[in-house]
């Protein structure tokens, strides 16, 4: 499976939306941690989506896509959510690492990560920080990625099944 990866802009996501949408539906009802519980309600999802966008326009998001070769199909996605005080200049929060369950253990989300350290590089962001559901496959990714684990947080949110659970803090400091 071939795909490019490509961040976009705020006009280059709205016609997406609807391909954003199902990405984040994928993945809630996959059952991953990422801020929603299923079944995900389409009017929640849209807002979250234009809250996006906004965040682009306004220059505090980066969205970066991955497409399949020759279709345009969305395979997968994350965000960079750029810190804005005046001191925290030098960091970013890794958010919303989603890949399509058809697309997932191809390599789309090291790509994706990849191409994100590389924008993040390019934008002055020097250390990213990120948050996973702890115990999540994702955590072993991170980890190979050079991410190093902080901590957990016990009881930091409700999980799925409605019951609390815990959240572990990654970071890593990007080489010039």
């Amino acid at each position: 499976m071939e795909y490019i990866i490509t961040s976009l802009s705020a006009a280059e996501a709205r016609p997406l939306l609807p391909q954003l949408y199902e990405l984040l539906r994928d993945a809630v009802d996959s059952g991953a941690s990422v801020g929603f519980l299923p079944p995900l309600p389409a009017a929640e999802a849209d807002e979250y989506w234009q809250s996006v966008v906004a965040a682009i326009e306004a220059g505090h998001r980066v969205l970066l896509v991955a497409e399949q070769s020759g279709t345009g199909e969305l395979l997968g996605t994350v965000q960079l959510d750029l810190a804005t005080r005046p001191n925290s200049l030098l960091r970013a929060e890794v958010s919303k690492l989603l890949v399509h369950t058809q697309a997932r253990r191809r390599g789309v989300a090291r790509q994706l990560l990849e191409a994100l350290e590389a924008q993040a590089r390019q934008l002055g962001r020097s250390t990213l920080v990120l948050d996973t559901r702890h115990g999540d496959g994702a955590e072993v990714l991170y980890q190979n990625m050079g991410y190093q684990f902080v901590g957990a947080i016990p009881a930091y949110f409700i999980n799925h099944d409605g019951l609390p659970h815990a959240t572990a803090v990654y970071y890593k400091l990007l080489a010039d």
